[in-house]
């Protein structure tokens, strides 16, 4: 049975579109969660911290990161807003959310800010040579061996954590919190920031356990805090989680999707490298079918027009 050219082109893109729809359902269904069952955590409460910036002096010693310009006990440091960068692992901002005090004057929150060790890391899935990795105990970790300065991670990294040491030519790094690794990684080990906040403010423990605690103070104490735990469902969940007395919002905490990065990142990846070549296939064998029956059609009315001479 002979087809036409219709009849062939109907079945080519039928198909191939067939192959494209299921090619992208494969796709969609690849990406797999990498996060530990349950690691640990920190819980931080907001309601607790008053902004002494002792967590940040036991993160630098710790660290042996460069002394900071201004000393740790000097609080006017407090005056403007900070990042983590590569000489800061973990800082302290101040807000006035709008809460006022019985004098009238504005009740200030302190945000420490650090790596928030995601459970499924954007920074970990963008590195294309493994120097980034998520270990089993919540940790994410860099590897200076491996890393080829790509920052591909600063860029994925929905937090804007990780830094780089643009000021050091020969051998930069990228820099942030590893949860004190080596501390968390030994028996009964915290890390510095946990051991020493006088306010107990940073509960160290395992993630499970941590949210248990976050709903219990919610529940029982719904006039300190408002319902929610920050870092439970962001971005498939966070290793440091936060509760608070004041929208988080006006604490500066970003409003993120649930879904964990990677599986937004990674299926775009796969999509890529996976079915770009369907449409290209598609386009070069419709290309291919054109061609032919644009030299049929010609030879047809060539051999017309030496017939009629």
């Amino acid at each position: 049975m002979r087809i036409n050219r219709k009849t062939f082109l109907g079945i080519l893109v039928s198909s191939t579109s067939t192959f494209i729809l299921k090619s992208k359902r494969k796709v969609e269904a690849a990406w797999k969660s990498q996060a530990p069952e349950d690691p640990y955590g920190c819980l931080v409460d907001l309601t607790r911290c008053v902004g002494c910036r002792e967590c940040e002096e036991a993160c630098n010693n710790i660290n042996k990161l460069p002394k900071p310009n201004f000393s740790f006990n000097d609080l006017k440091i407090l005056d403007k807003k900070r990042r983590p960068d590569d000489k800061a692992f973990t800082i302290i901002n101040r807000y006035y959310p709008g809460k006022m005090d019985k004098q009238d004057n504005p009740t200030p929150t302190f945000v420490k800010t650090q790596c928030m060790h995601c459970q499924d890391p954007a920074c970990v899935s963008a590195c294309i040579v493994g120097a980034l990795k998520k270990n089993k105990n919540g940790a994410v970790t860099w590897e200076e061996d491996k890393c080829i300065g790509c920052r591909y991670c600063l860029i994925a990294c929905p937090f804007q954590i990780p830094a780089y040491e643009y000021k050091n030519p020969l051998t930069p790094k990228v820099q942030k919190c590893n949860f004190c690794f080596n501390e968390i990684s030994k028996e009964g080990g915290k890390p510095a920031c946990a051991n020493v906040c006088p306010m107990e403010a940073i509960t160290f423990g395992k993630r499970k356990k941590l949210v248990e605690i976050a709903e219990n103070k919610l529940r029982k104490n719904p006039g300190r805090y408002i319902n929610k735990i920050y870092g439970e469902k962001e971005v498939g969940g966070t290793c440091w989680m936060y509760i608070s007395g004041e929208s988080f919002e006006k604490l500066g905490f970003l409003n993120l999707p649930e879904k964990p990065m990677p599986e937004i990142t990674e299926s775009i990846q796969h999509g890529l490298f996976s079915y770009l070549w369907s449409p290209i296939a598609l386009f070069g064998v419709l290309a291919g079918v054109m061609r032919h029956f644009h030299l049929k059609k010609e030879k047809g009315k060539k051999t017309g027009e030496e017939e009629s001479i």
